[in-house]
Formats: structure tokens, C-alpha cells, sequence
């Protein structure tokens, strides 16, 4: 499966890394689906930043793992295969999320891409429950960095951002509300094509969940690939937007959370502007 002509593919996911179960069956499924979805953007969290993540990538990327891991060598990571600058990484880590993941992070890119020259982030904000304060300000501090760097171009934000479509965090990132005198606007490429339809990414379905710490937990849609929105809205057309890896091959689940990748393209016409509207019929 390719990118779609004159698009952009941007993937998405959890892969649920080698300290969990069943890492060499997952591991190899995870990595034919990456090689196979030939994604121009990939960010992958809970992955191992060694080299196991070139047998999950495959050829043709240029990578950049968060700053921080864990102690047995896993993070956040970005891969394009366009060549990328660093902009800036935003260390995300508070004192009450800090003995959680040391590799809470936004590391925001540039690259010059097949619909020009594009921002992209990969945002982790804390995972606990009670944390949402947290992740406002997580929020907050993401999208004031990717709107400076942005500035008249599109972005791409992407990730795990262990949030529901109604929490506070991701409220602000879809333009449903403001946060210190703040407001940004990015389209749920998710909700875009596909409405209300759950597309739930961390569910009971999956045994991973049943049997993972977090068990209890309701079923949520908490992985998003997000398009920035200027004043008539998202400045790159969201064509298509799935799930991925989201059942079982031969037996095997590849994580507990599904994966999402979203093409993207250049609009018909550019916002802001009218098309040709077509003349009625005579007659």
C-alpha cells in the first residue's frame, strides 16, 4: 500500500513496547504493517529507540527519538521520509507526572513535503487518569510552540494523547474552547471523514487491555492525527482516515492501543477562495 498521489500518509501508534508481552510475534507484525503502509510521517511511542526500531521502521526514514527514555531504552520517536529539521522538543514532565515516563515530550519538526513545506509534532502528554490538568497544559505549551513555528504553513499534530474528544486537553487542540486567553483550531482527521463514529484505539475488545494494568478502564479513543486549521479552516484536505492494526493476525494482537493513519492532500482550492461554481443548465 502507498501514499496517496500528491498526499501525505500520517501514521500513528502505540506499539506497546518489549518490557510487555508477546514482543517478538508483535514486534514482526508491527513492522510489516509499517513497511507496508509506507507512511510519509510516522510517530511511534512506547518503542524501543535502538536498533530493533530499524526492523520495525524498514529503510527510507529519517528518524528522531524524544530527547528522553526509559531505563530500558524506550520513548517517543519520529520518522519521515522527507528529511526533517528539529524546531524544538518541549519536555513535558511535571513534578506530578514525573515518576511516570521521563519521556513526556512534543518535539515539533519541519520538513519539505509532497504539499509543500509543513509542520509536523509528535505530542505525548501524560497517561494517568486524574491528569487532565496536566495535559491542558501540556496541551497549551504544544500548540503555542507549533503555531509560532508554523506561522502561514499547515501542521500536522500527531500521537498518544491519552485523552477522550471531550476532554479539556483536546477540546483546546479542536478549536471547542480556550485556555489562557489561547485558542488554536486543529480537525480530527478521525471526525472528518468518519463522524461520530467511535473509532475507539484503546478498547476491551483487545485481550492486551483485558490483561493490562488499566484493565477497568472504559473503552476510548485517545490516538489522533490532527490538522491545523487557519481562519476558513484546515489548510491540508484529510482524504481518508483509519484504523490500524486493529485485530488480531494469526492469534496475534500487535499492541493495546490500534493505530491510526490519516492521507492527507492539498485542497481542491485553497481556503478561503471559491472554486469555478458551475453555470445552471439553460433551460
Amino acid at each position: 500500500m502507498s501514499s496517496v498521489a500528491a498526499g501525505l500518509r500520517c501514521l500513528t501508534l502505540n506499539v506497546l513496547g518489549p518490557a510487555n508481552p508477546d514482543w517478538e510475534r508483535r514486534s514482526r507484525l508491527i513492522g510489516a504493517e509499517l513497511r507496508a503502509q509506507q507512511a510519509d510521517v510516522v510517530a511511534l511511542q512506547e518503542v524501543p529507540t535502538d536498533e530493533r526500531l530499524d526492523e520495525l521502521l524498514g529503510p527510507g526514514y529519517h528518524v528522531t527519538p524524544f530527547s528522553q527514555t526509559s531505563e530500558d531504552g524506550t520513548g517517543g520517536v519520529l520518522a519521515t521520509r522527507a528529511e526533517h529539521r528539529v524546531l524544538e522538543e518541549i519536555g513535558q514532565g511535571t513534578p506530578e507526572n514525573g515518576q511516570d515516563l521521563p519521556w513526556y515530550a512534543t518535539l515539533v519538526v519541519e520538513l519539505e513535503s509532497s504539499v509543500g513545506s509543513l509542520v509536523v509534532a509528535h505530542h505525548k502528554p501524560s497517561w494517568p487518569f486524574p491528569l487532565e490538568v496536566e495535559r491542558e497544559q501540556q496541551a497549551l505549551r504544544a500548540a503555542s510552540a507549533v503555531e509560532r513555528w508554523a506561522g502561514d504553513r499547515p501542521a500536522v499534530v500527531l500521537g498518544d494523547f491519552d485523552a477522550t474528544p471531550d476532554s479539556a486537553s483536546m477540546q483546546l487542540w479542536r478549536g471547542r474552547r480556550s485556555l489562557e486567553d489561547v485558542s488554536v483550531c486543529y480537525q480530527d482527521a478521525w471526525e472528518t471523514v468518519r463522524g461520530d463514529e467511535p473509532g475507539l484505539t484503546f478498547t476491551s475488545e483487545n485481550p492486551l487491555v483485558r490483561a493490562g494494568e488499566v484493565a477497568t478502564a472504559i473503552s476510548r479513543r485517545i490516538d489522533y492525527v490532527l490538522v491545523r486549521a487557519g481562519r476558513h479552516g484546515p489548510m491540508l484536505q484529510v482524504v481518508d482516515c483509519r484504523r490500524l492494526l486493529d485485530h488480531p493476525v494469526e492469534g496475534v494482537w500487535a499492541s493495546d492501543h490500534f493505530g491510526v493513519v490519516a492521507d492527507l492532500a492539498l485542497p481542491h482550492h485553497p481556503p478561503g477562495s471559491w472554486a469555478d461554481y458551475p453555470a445552471a443548465e439553460p433551460g
